[in-house]
């Protein structure tokens, strides 16, 4: 929803916060936290320095709301992957959604949470241990989906949930690291259909 004011907040009129943190993720998305200059974010959000930082603070908050809409938008499908009704279903509905999400035409390639703040300097700490706990966060979801399927049968009662979790987190992570070098959707899909051949059935 466009938030229409003007003044000493120095937002433009018709300024459109939810617009404007679109096209900041993009940018972050495509260049990674370092590599997104004050001046790629206030030019692709059509605002003024000024404006950027009484609307959102200043670059890592901007960043921490960027990766928020990220996790409710282009993310989002790990949420959905948690719901499949079989252990099986969820790997196979999340490692989908990371080749959809990784390969989008028109888009960035890869993944914002791996390769948003793989190597920064001193300056970029703060979101490179943001999104190494974003990640993790999303590893623990799925190793306690996992261990529900234990419990409920659905997996041998072997299993190890963390083990299997991490397995396909893993392989999540390098299939995003994978789009962004330039592989295909059909050959990345092909490749997490691949790795789930073995997956151990009750």
């Amino acid at each position: 929803m466009a938030t229409r004011q003007s003044g000493p907040l120095g937002r433009p009129r018709g300024f459109d916060a939810d617009e404007a943190l679109e096209r900041a993720m993009l940018v972050f998305w495509e260049r990674g936290y370092e590599g997104a200059s004050l001046a790629n974010l206030t030019d692709a959000m059509g605002i003024s320095a000024t404006s950027m930082y009484a609307a959102f603070g200043n670059k890592e908050k901007l960043f921490r709301r960027v990766l928020e809409r990220y996790t409710e938008g282009p993310s989002a499908y790990l949420d959905r992957a948690l719901e499949e009704p079989t252990a099986l279903g969820v790997a196979t509905a999340l490692l989908a959604g990371v080749v959809r999400t990784t390969t989008r035409p028109g888009g960035p390639h890869g993944c914002l949470g791996v390769q948003g703040a793989l190597a920064t300097g001193d300056a970029g700490q703060p979101a490179r241990d943001l999104l190494a706990a974003w990640r993790n966060d999303g590893c623990c979801r799925v190793r306690d989906r996992f261990q529900r399927a234990v419990d409920e049968g659905d997996l041998p009662p072997g299993a190890d949930a963390n083990l299997l979790a991490r397995y396909v987190t893993t392989l999540a992570f390098g299939i995003a690291a994978q789009a962004a070098g330039g592989v295909g959707r059909d050959e990345l899909q092909k490749m997490a259909d691949a790795a789930l051949r073995n997956w151990p059935l009750t």
